[in-house]
């Protein structure tokens, strides 16, 4: 059976959508967000029935992409729609985001979180929680791009940048380890699609290991890896304090890449859907707030704060602003892969790019080959509520995809992932687990 996304690229835009089109969220300025803008509800929101709960807890790591929660929190917009009693929780690894997930909210763990896409599925199915699945709902993507693989100084001559070939031969003399943080997750799937694509196989050629992303240059400096993949401001960080060289960022991998999402479990969703809608929109508003040019050093501010990242803001700014430094001499300005929130569709979940995560995870072996994709998506992946909370928020047409697939995607090698065959797909990669 074809893994196939059930919706047609080029169906036309249902009659309510098209109604979206003589409403304007971003004022002509930009920056007309945080209760500036027309349709959008008071602190006093109850659309669509009265919230079940003010309640939820959110998890989140020490990530730049996580700012949309950040800027939910300061910004009051979590408040804004009734939700006085947001918690917004730090957690030190994905391995404890998944267990606290696993526990829920109400007994003493989390509702949902700020999370590595392919970890919802995870969940979903028990392939990282001791086969006890723990049924999980996306609802949103919180950025496109933003994330980069970064090299140890000690492999500079080697000026390493889309090509990693020249890393065989050196990793194999000194048996060298690549960190991720996540296995399965979006950030072990770069590395890996990097690696095999200069013919270094990520299971044989060097060992793997993970690290928490706010443990990664730490452990660079300390030489316990030889290459990380991470999202920022780390591998900024890993720059600023010259232990290292940005090889490559993601978003040159491929081109406005899914990222992170927030994704709630199913339980907490069909217990409290008022709650999860009015959540839904807070941190859309916040996403359209990231995404504003004007607003970017702010968000870095926000993001800096000890409360979050504690990191410095400079760390952060940068490249949320487009600039990119190496680390290496190369500096590239105004660059069309900085971290989205909004723009480009940003904030919806395509089911295309879930397909993608879901076939790379059974490309390593970390799910099975014959999993019915499309049926895991059908359970996982909430498009509906994303549209209903656009709805609310009478987001304009043009910023609602038609349909839940992207289409064709194309990466930095030449490879492209039709979502409608995606067994060409694995068949066209020499290099599998």
């Amino acid at each position: 059976m074809t893994d196939k996304p059930t919706h047609d690229d080029k169906a036309p835009l249902n009659a309510s959508r098209r109604r979206f089109l003589k409403h304007s969220i971003l004022a002509a300025s930009g920056v007309a967000l945080l209760g500036g803008m027309p349709g959008l509800r008071s602190a006093a929101w109850a659309g669509g029935g009265a919230l079940e709960t003010t309640k939820v807890k959110l998890g989140f790591i020490a990530l730049t992409d996580a700012a949309p929660l950040f800027v939910a929190e300061e910004k009051g917009l979590f408040a804004k729609y009734g939700l006085t009693g947001v918690e917004v929780l730090k957690q030190t690894s994905w391995g404890t985001t998944r267990d606290n997930l696993v526990l829920g909210g109400a007994r003493n763990g989390i509702d949902g979180a700020h999370i590595l896409t392919p970890m919802p599925y995870q969940l979903t199915v028990g392939s990282i929680n001791n086969g006890q699945p723990v049924p999980m709902s996306i609802v949103a993507r919180l950025n496109l791009n933003g994330q980069g693989i970064s090299i140890a100084k000690e492999y500079a001559d080697l000026k390493i940048g889309a090509d990693a070939s020249p890393l065989k031969a050196a990793f194999a003399a000194k048996k060298a380890q690549a960190a991720v943080t996540f296995p399965g997750g979006t950030h072990d799937l770069w590395m890996r699609y990097w690696l095999s694509a200069a013919g270094i196989h990520p299971n044989k050629d060097l060992a793997t290991i993970v690290v928490p992303p706010p443990q990664m240059v730490a452990n660079m400096k300390v030489g316990s890896m030889d290459t990380f993949c991470v999202g920022e401001p780390w591998n900024a960080q890993l720059i600023n304090q010259k232990i290292g060289y940005s090889a490559i960022t993601t978003g040159e991998l491929w081109a406005n890449h899914p990222e992170k999402s927030l994704a709630l479990r199913s339980d907490f969703i069909a217990a409290n859907p008022n709650t999860t809608r009015a959540l839904l929109m807070a941190v859309m508003e916040a996403q359209m707030f990231c995404e504003d040019m004007a607003n970017k050093a702010e968000v870095a501010k926000i993001c800096a704060s000890r409360r979050w990242i504690n990191a410095p803001a400079k760390d952060i700014e940068a490249r949320l602003t487009g600039t990119f430094d190496y680390g290496n001499g190369k500096v590239v300005e105004n660059s069309p892969h900085l971290m989205r929130f909004w723009s480009e569709y940003a904030s919806y979940p395509f089911q295309s790019h879930e397909l993608w995560f879901l076939t790379e995870n059974k490309r390593w072996g970390y799910l099975p080959a014959d999993l019915d994709s499309l049926a895991l998506i059908a359970k996982v992946n909430r498009e509906d509520i994303w549209r209903a909370a656009a709805a609310e928020l009478k987001v304009p047409a043009e910023q609602i995809p038609a349909s839940t697939s992207r289409g064709v995607e194309t990466f930095f090698d030449g490879k492209t992932f039709d979502p409608t065959n995606p067994q060409a797909y694995l068949d066209s990669l020499a290099i599998k687990a």
